[in-house]
């Protein structure tokens, strides 16, 4: 059973849950994006491609919870290939075409094709992720909020209190996979909640619930990591050699995290971080060395202090001894 440091332990009759990310499912449809800004009235992020493939919201931030990524790369579908007849259409040309880059000047992007097989076909592969906070079991965003907005919610989920947020900003620089931000004009934190209101009323998220390919799984998080461990090794036994998961491991620098995902690359192709830590870990040892150097000034400043109370007289005979 998931555990907790002590200080943040859910209450026992709870069960926590999260999400399990499929990413050799997602198919881009950005159904999650829709879903998740319409339950939670998020505003609009942007409306305009930003040059990078079919994204129009970049990353994760106030006013998005749900981030599809789009990585394009030269490389062999393999187990993953539906096989499905499309002999008379070249999607790969139609692919490269539709890049910025006219593919003739396009030879160190993702988008030119890879070399040729011997039946003279390239080959072209699209990586989709749906992105979303991580929900850590050690939540430096937690731990630096001086107001409580920030807490655990009895899912072991972490959200944000509008209501109690003062707009300090010392969660964003302490989340470790940049998913918290301050919305402008407003000045206040936001990020997922993992649907709390839902929760609370024995529904799950709706990021999950639109999800037409079960990419995005919800359920208690044990069961969640045991299904994962399955489908890793179904895509193994497929071939699949680079499926990997993210984010499962509670011995990991966050502790584990309630959203976590199956990838069928590094941590680094999707924007993610390859070894997150948690970024308050070394806060105890700092304060312990500030307590230390505040004890030793203090100590200097008696010494001071106690020598300028000393007679004249008295203090020329301790130099002389």
């Amino acid at each position: 059973m998931t555990t907790f440091p002590t200080d943040r332990q859910p209450p026992p009759s709870q069960e926590r849950v999260g999400f399990f990310t499929d990413t050799s499912v997602c198919i881009g449809c950005k159904a999650c994006e829709v879903a998740c800004k319409e339950w939670n009235l998020v505003p609009e992020d942007g409306l305009a491609l930003t040059g990078m493939s079919y994204d129009n919201t970049g990353e994760l931030g106030a006013s998005t919870w749900r981030h599809v990524a789009f990585v394009e790369q030269t490389k062999p579908l393999g187990g993953q290939q539906a096989h499905q007849p499309h002999e008379d259409l070249d999607v790969l040309a139609l692919a490269a075409r539709g890049s910025a880059t006219p593919v003739d000047e396009a030879a160190m992007t993702p988008t030119t094709p890879g070399p040729p097989t011997a039946d003279g076909r390239t080959e072209l592969r699209w990586l989709m992720s749906s992105d979303v906070c991580k929900h850590c079991t050690e939540a430096a965003c937690l731990d630096v909020c001086p107001t409580g907005a920030l807490f655990r919610t009895e899912f072991g989920t972490v959200v944000v209190q509008q209501d109690v947020c003062n707009g300090c900003g010392y969660c964003v620089p302490a989340c470790p996979f940049g998913v918290i931000e301050q919305r402008p004009g407003d000045g206040r934190a936001f990020k997922c909640t993992l649907c709390y209101d839902r929760l609370g009323a024995g529904l799950e998220p709706a990021c999950a619930k639109a999800c037409p390919t079960e990419s995005i799984q919800f359920g208690p998080l044990d069961e969640l990591r045991e299904r994962a461990e399955r489908r890793v090794a179904q895509l193994h036994e497929n071939g699949v050699p680079d499926a990997r998961l993210y984010g499962h491991d509670p011995d990991d620098g966050v502790g584990g995290a309630a959203a976590f995902f199956l990838l069928l690359d590094e941590p680094e192709v999707y924007g993610l971080p390859p070894d997150p830590k948690v970024t308050t870990r070394d806060l105890p040892t700092m304060w312990r060395h500030a307590a230390l150097a505040a004890l030793a000034l203090l100590g200097g400043l008696a010494a001071v202090h106690r020598m300028s109370r000393m007679p004249r007289t008295s203090r020329v005979m301790r130099r002389k001894r």
